[in-house]
Formats: structure tokens, sequence, C-alpha cells
């Protein structure tokens, strides 16, 4: 790789870093950022020096923002009193592709961010989490990766945060960006890249000057809008995710219409994979209709992906309907 490069590993904790714990009889977050490298050997004599954090042990169920703003901060600080070429993060499945999402809208480094994590805890047969650690170290320290962002590395494939989901509960091949593809993997110690990083947006400020609860509204066959409308007074934002291309039953226009009336109302679709469209149908509950009726359409972001946008923009200060379509629009260019 030629001259030393530095990597900063944070370690969150998650299935990556779980072990036996004799009084569930199940596996908890329990290994520290040090015992995860001490399981990749392979690591000595790639010209990387690590700086190791150990910064939580928890499940990835149970970050929160709170948890994300501290670890945005202590990177943005890494990253610009000191001469580190990249940072890893190490954290459970369950949230990789939300903390890859969020970390993205305000990260605004040239070094790249990896996040990873493993499906099979070291208690199994063939853990995946230190050939995982192993690229997502080579990942960060790759020259060609600056400029990319917030990564996700698993299964020696490098995904984009804009893009990346996990597609299976269990299998090691789990994260896939259904809309694009992986931008590239690691094949013999290093990065080999297939496609160009997407352009990125922002990046915004760790603002937290109020909570902000956003809601997601998922549509289903019979929906009376009973569910929907306990949401009213209850949120500062709600993203629902319809059907297809964004459509809703005709049952629920007028509720929708009321929320929007009251909080950014964000329409994505269920699917998690293409557009929301914005003038093809034209029907009551149809996308062309509500968005004439103030919801703001989510491009190509999948709901959970959109949530943590209205979120974000929600916690700047944005509220009103303009700016929240405005920050919508800007994503998506």
């Amino acid at each position: 790789m030629g001259a030393t490069r530095t990597v900063a590993v944070y370690s969150l904790g998650g299935t990556i870093a779980m072990a036996a714990d004799p009084a569930t009889g199940g596996v908890v977050p329990a290994l520290s950022a040090h015992d995860l490298l001490a399981a990749v050997p392979h690591l000595k004599g790639r010209g990387v020096e690590l700086r190791v954090h150990d910064f939580r042990r928890v499940p990835g169920a149970s970050l929160s923002f709170g948890d994300l703003a501290e670890l945005g901060a202590a990177i943005d600080e890494t990253l610009t009193d000191g001469d580190v070429d990249g940072v890893v993060i190490t954290q459970g499945t369950d949230t990789i592709e939300e903390t890859a999402f969020v970390l993205d809208l305000h990260h605004g480094h040239e070094q790249p961010v990896v996040v990873t994590g493993a499906l099979r805890n070291p208690t199994m047969a063939g853990p995946d989490g230190p050939a995982n650690l192993y690229a997502a170290v080579l990942a960060a320290a790759a020259p060609q990766l600056r400029g990319a962002g917030v990564l996700v590395v698993l299964n020696d494939e490098i995904h984009a945060a804009r893009h990346v989901r996990k597609s299976h509960t269990t299998s090691p091949a789990a994260f896939t960006s259904p809309a694009a593809g992986p931008l590239g993997r690691i094949a013999e110690d290093g990065v080999r890249l297939t496609a160009a990083p997407p352009r990125r947006f922002g990046p915004l400020a760790w603002r937290r000057g109020r909570d902000v609860r956003v809601g997601l509204y998922t549509v289903s066959l019979g929906d009376d809008g009973e569910l929907l409308a306990a949401w009213e007074g209850r949120c500062d934002g709600l993203v629902v995710a319809a059907f297809g291309v964004g459509h809703v039953p005709q049952r629920l226009v007028e509720s929708l219409e009321r929320l929007a009336a009251r909080v950014p109302v964000v329409l994505a679709s269920r699917i998690d994979n293409g557009p929301v469209l914005t003038g093809t149908y034209g029907y009551p509950g149809s996308e062309r209709d509500l968005i004439g009726r103030g919801l703001v359409p989510a491009g190509d972001l999948g709901p959970y992906q959109a949530r943590l946008l209205l979120h974000e923009l929600l916690a700047q200060g944005d509220s009103d309907r303009e700016a929240i379509a405005e920050g919508f629009a800007a994503f998506a260019r």
C-alpha cells in the first residue's frame, strides 16, 4: 500500500463484538475495539497505523440519534485535528444502513468513513467479523475512496450510504444496493472500484436545538385510516410509505391533507427500490393528487432514508413545507 496510512477505528458494539453470556444463554456486546482488532492478524504488515476508540458497547437496535451526534462530533474532531486518512466504525447490522445514511448527511471531510459489522457472532463457526473489519480498514486507508463520504463494507463489497440496504436477516451477503449496485470490491488486499460514488448532500451541521419526532406510517391493503389519525398532534413530521409509485387508498386522502397542513408529510414508496413519481397518475390517492394536497415527494429515497433526511432537516430548524421540499429536491439532484 506504499507509505503508512492512518485509520481511526470506533467500535459501537453489535454482533461483531458479542460474546456468550451465561446469565441469558445468548450473546451480548462485550468485546472492545482492541479485542476485535486482535482477531485480525492479517492487518499487520499492511502499512496501516490504527488509532482505536472504544466508543459504545450496545446492540445496533439501541443506538440513538444522540449517539450518532456524539460519534459524528468525535469523528469530525479526529479528522480536523489529526493526520488520519480514514475512519472505520464497527456496529450492529440492524441499523448500519441508517447510521451510514445519517453520518453521510453530516460528513464534510475528504477522508472516507467506513461502517462495518457482522452477521455471524464470534461464537459461531466461520464468524465474518474479522474479514469484514479487515476489508473495512483497507477501504478506509485507500486513497481512491477520498471524497466518497460514508461507505458500508461487508462481504468484501463497498456500498455507498445513499443506496445500501440490509436485504437479508442472517446472510453474510445481507447488504446490497438495489438501485445502483456496489461501488466496488476488496480483492487481493486492495480496493477495486466499478462505479463512481454518487453525488452527496450537505453537509448538515450537528444541531440539536430541540427533540424531533418523525413518524413512519406504512400503508397496507384494507387500511381504514384509523392508525394514521393517531399521528395527529404526536409528531413533528411524518413519512408515508405508500403503495407502488406513491399511492394510497382514497379514504386516507383527507387525513393526509389535514396532516400536511400542520406538519411536513413526505411521500415515499414502501417498495424501497425505485422513485416516487410526481405527475403520472391523477386519481384521488395518486401521487399527483397527494403532492397537490401538500405532501413532499421523497424521490428515490426509501421510507427509512426519507424519515432520516426529514428528521435531520427538522433538527436544523427547517419546519415549513417549502424548506423541506427544497431539501428533498436538493438531495435528489
